[in-house]
């Protein structure tokens, strides 16, 4: 386990995978670049990225506490068309309660994205 600020510098070392839960919606979108490309050097080529949110639509049920930190939720075709950038494969999943699938993202709480093959 490994904790730094992206936003301040890139992260050292060779990772397998990546994971990154609850964290890209609290880093505004014009940071996200900059934030993620600090992050994939470290990232071996053949690693994987997972990137769990609460999704956009949900944010309609968050309290206004939980809404003010969360500056950048995404719908599951916005997170899949950043992540895109930066990956040749990337999966998206929904989750509602303990329930992930590959449903019906508008109507998912959480978003997983599963991102590998650097691009």
């Amino acid at each position: 386990f490994l904790f730094i600020n992206p936003l301040l510098q890139t992260v050292e070392g060779s990772f397998d995978g990546i994971y990154l839960l609850d964290v890209l919606e609290h880093i505004s979108q014009e940071d996200e670049d900059l934030f993620i490309r600090n992050i994939l050097p470290a990232l071996d080529p053949q690693g994987s990225l997972i990137i769990g949110m609460p999704s956009l639509p949900s944010q309609q049920y968050a309290s206004e506490i939980s809404r003010m930190g969360h500056v950048n939720c995404k719908s599951g075709e916005d997170l899949s068309t950043l992540m895109k950038n930066y990956f040749t494969n990337v999966s998206i999943f929904s989750m509602n309660d303990e329930v992930v699938h590959t449903g019906f993202w508008d109507m998912s709480h959480y978003l997983f994205a599963v991102c590998t093959h650097l691009s």
